[in-house]
């Protein structure tokens, strides 16, 4: 079998060549014809010897994930559906902006964690990608981009692991594909440009500020551990205290001086004037007083029929940022972009196979969250 070179980061491409007898200057210019100008015909790398393109014919190949289908929203939003195998399928989102280029990557099909509020988390969980396969949707969106804008410069500015599955869960593969978008000879992209989105997976924040540090996003959702707990039900593995102890050692190393906290306003659930009030004591309480270093992200819930859950209304949202804002915390409310596609965060499910019953166990713990106090109850059942 032939090796599919998107595999591999620059390292991993050198070794590649190395073990066929070739020099890292080979692997440098195989990297750049493959990322750079999206090559898959080794006939096209002219600077590669012809006994090194034939030698690469028998031994490796060039092969992104085959597109299922293609929507683009009114707002120029485009999604793609990419096949993975053995009946499941994973999404990738380009969203269009004055000042970047921002892809929203998938990481698994599927996720494991189970979000409340995540059509990905409903659908449940069948596998993580590999590394290849992470790549193959930014080396594929990439260069697609290129031919229907007619450009040659870089259309993707930004690179965030937010589409499918919990990317600190399928940690092998993820530095790897990291590499390869951080690369001068691929991609070259800006630490600070490329952001790792978790729900706390507190162990591999740890390991991701040594190994790679990028930005990172964290899932936050609730302002105490009894509500997180049934939104977030990794929450119960690693509580809001050690999460953000966490938070703060990953700025020791982090490209940026603040870490982003995605907070989606479900209606009734966690929008309550109240509940912005314990997120700045919250914020205050760490860091020695100081409070974590932040940046608060507001979600407007995308609502899809499994979810059982509403969107907050645009002025409670706008009151709940505003009581953050007052306190000294930096605060945005997310532009919903590609709902009509059903590319909006946390829209995105693709087609998954369920193979750990996580979609099913969400389907029997499901409620209409009308109240904090509610939810807290049925946690209460379960538990």
């Amino acid at each position: 079998m032939t090796a599919n070179l998107l595999d591999h980061d620059l390292e991993g491409l050198a070794a590649f060549c190395e073990r066929h007898g070739e020099k890292r200057f080979r692997a440098i210019q195989l990297f750049r014809w493959i990322h750079q100008k999206g090559a898959t015909d080794f006939d096209q790398m002219s600077d590669l010897a012809k006994s090194l393109r034939e030698k690469l014919k028998t031994t490796a190949h060039i092969k992104g994930l085959p597109v299922i289908s293609q929507q683009e929203s009114l707002d120029g939003t485009i999604k793609w559906l990419f096949d993975v195998g053995a009946g499941n399928a994973v999404e990738a989102v380009f969203i269009p902006e004055e000042d970047r280029g921002t892809l929203c990557i998938s990481s698994q099909a599927g996720c494991a964690v189970g979000c409340r509020f995540c059509s990905t988390g409903h659908q449940g969980f069948s596998r993580n990608l590999t590394s290849g396969e992470i790549v193959a949707q930014l080396w594929f969106a990439e260069h697609f981009l290129r031919r229907h804008l007619v450009r040659d410069e870089r259309i993707i500015s930004n690179v965030v692991m937010m589409g499918m599955g919990e990317p600190l869960q399928n940690y092998g593969s993820l530095i790897p594909a990291l590499r390869t978008m951080l690369d001068d000879h691929a991609y070259g992209l800006s630490r600070r440009r490329v952001t790792v989105s978790t729900s706390g997976v507190v162990p591999m924040m740890d390991r991701l500020a040594l190994d790679c540090p990028v930005a990172l996003a964290v899932s936050l959702h609730a302002p105490g551990d009894a509500l997180r707990d049934h939104l977030v039900p990794l929450n119960r593995k690693y509580p809001i205290a050690e999460l953000l102890d966490a938070c703060n050692r990953y700025l020791e190393h982090a490209p940026r001086d603040f870490i982003t906290f995605e907070y989606c306003m479900l209606d009734g659930v966690n929008d309550q004037p109240e509940q912005a009030r314990e997120l700045v004591q919250l914020m205050q309480k760490h860091r020695g007083g100081q409070g974590v270093w932040c940046k608060f992200n507001l979600i407007p819930f995308n609502p899809f029929p499994a979810s059982g859950l509403l969107c907050s209304p645009p002025t409670r949202v706008a009151a709940f940022g505003k009581i953050l804002s007052d306190a000294g915390i930096v605060t945005t409310v997310r532009k919903t972009r590609g709902d009509d596609i059903a590319a909006a965060c946390g829209q995105l499910a693709g087609d998954v196979r369920d193979r750990t019953g996580v979609g099913r166990r969400i389907a029997r713990q499901r409620t209409v969250m009308l109240q904090p106090h509610k939810a807290v109850a049925v946690v209460a059942k379960e538990i």
